[in-house]
């Protein structure tokens, strides 16, 4: 039995580990559960699942749980990793908050699952590198860098001469360019494939989640960014495609359900029956690849620049675009203006090479203060 921990258990990831760990049934022992505040849906959470080790963000109120260590305030999460001593750490934590915690999984030697893409976009270099001195394995969560990494399974990595990741083009894909600066909040929101939360939700309506993509791919799996490139494929069945020297491609394929990618780390290197819907090759018809309009997604060749300045320029463009998506959608600005406050606040920036913890948040934090500054 391998013992688990949830960071961010009530958000879109940890609800769909949980459901995953139930459908495993006693394979799995949940150790710890974390989330951002104590509410109503991470106590049935407690109620359900008994872990010995709960960490909340507040300093308080925080749940009363007979026989149950409670952990609280900014240190909580790399304190349950480091107490609760679990085989495996499903990262779901946004931003940065979970970064200590991966970073202290790893050197423990443990299986880090990375959900969320911001440790690797901001600390790529420190996450992998930790991971590989103290023997730490980091498997990805994201379906797109799941699919890359079973692609990539018994390939040498130095026959890859390209990475494609697939883009359904997000709730926008088919919006005239003359209506996009009047598009609400409430229509970036409407997904056509996925089921995610409200930040990543508007990322795919950029695209700023495929720049994002990029430079987590690059740190992953050691390729130059120029190497990983963008498809746009409307049925969101095909996640990633891997192009080897000798002009072989392999792609994976899957139904867009984020439990597959969940239960193939979780699992690795078995592969198991969930009971999880399956992909009907049969009744599929047509599958659709386009090449992507930089006209209509401005945000990935920014990404692009940042992940080949390296140093602190892609903490800078996470953090920036955070702080857009969180002025969009509290209707401060237009959707429009969501890269172009990006582009200031990296324009704006020196970069100072980061190499800890201490100078990532540092520049994540002066790139959120920049863009929450900036006027459109």
């Amino acid at each position: 039995m391998k013992r688990v921990a949830v960071l961010g258990s009530t958000g879109s990831i940890g609800r769909q580990t949980l459901d995953v760990l139930r459908r495993l049934g006693s394979t799995f022992e949940v150790v710890g559960l974390a989330a951002g505040h104590a509410s109503a849906a991470f106590r049935a959470q407690l109620d359900e699942w008994e872990p010995t080790y709960i960490a909340v963000g507040e300093v308080s109120p925080a749940p009363e749980l007979d026989g149950t260590r409670i952990l609280s305030g900014p240190d909580a999460l790399d304190r349950l990793v480091d107490e609760a001593v679990p085989d495996i750490v499903v990262l779901g934590t946004p931003g940065l908050v979970g970064l200590k915690a991966c970073l202290a999984a790893l050197r423990a030697g443990k299986v880090v699952a990375i959900a969320n893409k911001e440790p690797l976009v901001a600390a790529g270099a420190l996450v992998t590198r930790t991971a590989r001195e103290f023997g730490g394995t980091i498997v990805p969560v994201d379906s797109e860098h799941n699919g890359v990494w079973q692609c990539l399974r018994g390939e040498d990595p130095s026959t890859v001469v390209q990475i494609v990741l697939t883009s359904s083009g997000g709730a926008l894909r088919d919006t005239p360019l003359e209506d996009l600066p009047y598009v609400t909040a409430e229509q970036a929101l409407r997904h056509p494939t996925w089921s995610m939360g409200p930040k990543i939700t508007v990322d795919s309506a950029t695209l700023m989640n495929k720049g994002l993509e990029i430079i987590e791919a690059s740190r992953l799996f050691g390729v130059p960014p120029s190497l990983v490139t963008v498809a746009l494929h409307r049925q969101s069945i095909v996640h990633a495609l891997v192009e080897f020297a000798d002009g072989s491609m392999k792609a994976q394929l899957s139904v867009p359900d984020m439990r597959l990618p969940i239960v193939n780390a979780l699992m690795y290197p078995e592969r198991v029956c969930a009971d999880l819907p399956r992909l009907r090759i049969q009744e599929l018809g047509a599958l659709t690849f386009e090449p992507v309009d930089e006209s209509r997604y401005p945000s990935l060749p920014l990404a692009l620049q940042a992940a080949e300045a390296g140093g602190a320029y892609p903490a800078v463009l996470n953090g920036a675009n955070e702080i857009a998506v969180e002025r969009f959608l509290a209707g401060g600005i237009r959707f429009t203006d969501l890269v172009p406050l990006v582009e200031e606040t990296l324009h704006r920036h020196h970069d100072d090479a980061p190499d800890s913890i201490e100078a990532i948040i540092a520049a994540d934090a002066w790139a959120r203060e920049t863009c929450r500054g900036l006027r459109t």
